[in-house]
């Protein structure tokens, strides 16, 4: 057989010849719809390589975005690697002391960002050691002094470009971590990485995404490669819509009627308010058929499972981290699970699901690798082609993975007998009661399937007799606060009492990553001192 390097570049390379038509949108700040297809950006990523070849880009050097989702985003996907650097996507929801970090700790050379960013880059731009910084800025809007022109940086043209050796080894992206326990950490991902996720995810059996599919991408740009989505879709021709913020769902809602969607991709809360939206406007929307959602981020409350069934909208419940993109699991039934009810496919569906091809998934407990049972609960570890066996410069990381060459993922998980991953919790998160452990997880699904709830938060609360009791933080949906004794009502029929939280507290929001997660780190500080 051809050795045969997997690299980025056939991918590109097909688009360009047998896509050039198809169309890509995108949602620019003000409103803005601007629409290209594969035919530009194939010649607009080429031009971004050559002209990054000539402002001194070497083999292997960083180059960062700190850019909202679209169509300028997706060239720097490709055009940077292809010219045999990184792509580094900058997290916009970073505290500016955070950015300097990473920039600095990742070592990057340029970066390119769009004019929405510049007050962001300001706050930080004096504390990082930055070769050029590229601005994308609209026609005929000026650009600053200390920045140059994205556009002249494309001025070489993709005619003088050919493609510089690759590897399919050589890294073509890195991202950082949240940054829950401690600093960021970077994870480098190779072109192998990158083309191997991008095949797994078009699998029937994961998203089965194709290139009859319309993809709105909700997903950040600057989060583990958008879950490798924008890589996949351009591989297999799909048309492709880009949102950035506001992620209001009636501007998503309006996408995905105008642009006929198909598959999409988010986090549980953007979902739950696009279900809230729905359920508020019946038959205003008139949404694709057969209407494809992934979920992933965090778990998924069984209420948003029932309401996009009760929508015609089919959930894809999955799971992955920065460490193991793109996602790793996705919860589809097999063959002989398909049959069995309603009921049964809620329940499938609100496990993270079955590992893809070529990943490997084990869960750990104190004496060693536990049972698929559905019941023994251990820590998650994996391994595969693309999960990193290393952080970034950062040596003493080492315990993050087994002598064996499996990675600890930190998540609290159980498997069943059919190989379903279930999340029950996070180590951190996990309340130990009297030397009983509760899952602040189970407890947060289950509140957020009251009416009046529209988002829970669980967490660990010092208590003088039981060592820790759960804590309710709850976002309630109207502008009163629901008596206390009917949320224990409504779940005493499903956990036993000493399971409960002990109280409930009731806030405007709660806090969260740069991911979009619940930073119970914050709610633990915040109520440390809570009187019982």
């Amino acid at each position: 057989m051809m050795n045969y390097p997997l690299t980025l570049v056939p991918i590109l390379e097909r688009a360009g010849s047998l896509f050039a038509p198809v169309e890509i949108v995108s949602r620019l700040a003000g409103g803005e719809l601007h629409r290209s297809n594969y035919r530009e950006v194939y010649g607009r990523s080429r031009a971004l390589a050559q002209g990054l070849l000539e402002a001194g880009l070497r083999h292997g050097d960083r180059v960062a975005t700190l850019m909202g989702n679209h169509h300028v985003h997706l060239e720097a996907y490709f055009g940077i690697p292809l010219a045999g650097g990184a792509v580094h996507t900058l997290n916009l929801r970073f505290h500016p002391s955070d950015l300097a970090y990473i920039v600095n700790q990742a070592e990057d050379r340029f970066l390119i960002l769009d004019a929405a960013q510049v007050p962001l880059l300001e706050k930080f731009r004096k504390r990082v050691r930055l070769g050029k910084v590229f601005l994308f800025a609209r026609e005929g809007d000026g650009v600053p002094d200390g920045y140059e022109n994205y556009d002249t940086l494309l001025r070489g043209g993709e005619e003088d470009f050919s493609y510089p050796e690759l590897g399919e080894d050589d890294a073509a992206g890195m991202c950082y971590t949240s940054g829950t326990t401690g600093r960021p950490k970077g994870v480098l991902y190779s072109h192998r990485a990158l083309v191997l996720g991008a095949l797994a995810l078009g699998l029937t059996d994961a998203l089965g995404l194709s290139g009859h599919d319309v993809i709105l991408q909700l997903v950040p740009m600057f989060h583990a490669t958008g879950w490798g989505i924008p890589y996949a879709a351009t591989m297999l021709g799909a048309k492709q819509v880009f949102v950035g913020s506001p992620l209001e769902p009636e501007i998503l809602l309006g996408l995905l009627e105008s642009e006929q969607v198909t598959f999409s991709c988010g986090v549980p809360t953007v979902w739950l308010r696009v279900l809230d939206t729905l359920e508020k406007h019946p038959g205003r929307w008139k949404l694709a058929p057969e209407l494809r959602v992934a979920v992933a981020g965090s778990a998924a409350p069984p209420a948003l499972i029932r309401g996009f069934h009760r929508h015609g909208i089919q959930p894809i419940h999955g799971w992955g981290m920065t460490e193991i993109p793109p996602l790793i699991t996705m919860s589809r039934p097999k063959v002989h699970l398909k049959n069995r009810g309603e009921d049964h496919k809620v329940e499938l569906t609100m496990k993270q699901g079955l590992p893809g091809p070529l990943l490997e998934l084990r869960a750990v407990g104190e004496r060693g690798p536990v049972p698929w049972d559905g019941e023994s609960a251990g820590e998650l570890q994996a391994r595969g082609p693309w999960v990193a066996d290393r952080y970034v410069n950062l040596p003493d990381e080492k315990n993050r993975w087994t002598q064996d060459g499996w990675f600890r993922t930190g998540d609290i998980v159980t498997l069943d007998a059919e190989g379903y991953m279930k999340i029950v919790d996070r180590k951190q998160d996990l309340i130990n009661s009297g030397g009983e452990w509760i899952s602040s997880v189970d407890l947060e699904n289950a509140l957020m399937g009251h009416p009046e709830v529209a988002e829970a938060a669980v967490v660990a609360v010092p208590h003088p007799e039981w060592g820790e009791r759960p804590l309710a933080v709850v976002v309630p949906k109207g502008d009163k606060q629901p008596p206390t004794d009917e949320f224990r009502r409504f779940l005493q029929d499903r956990f036993t009492k000493w399971q409960l939280p002990e109280a409930f507290v009731f806030v405007d929001e709660i806090p969260r990553t740069a991911a979009g997660k619940f930073q119970k780190s914050k709610l633990r500080e915040q109520f440390r001192d809570w009187k019982w």
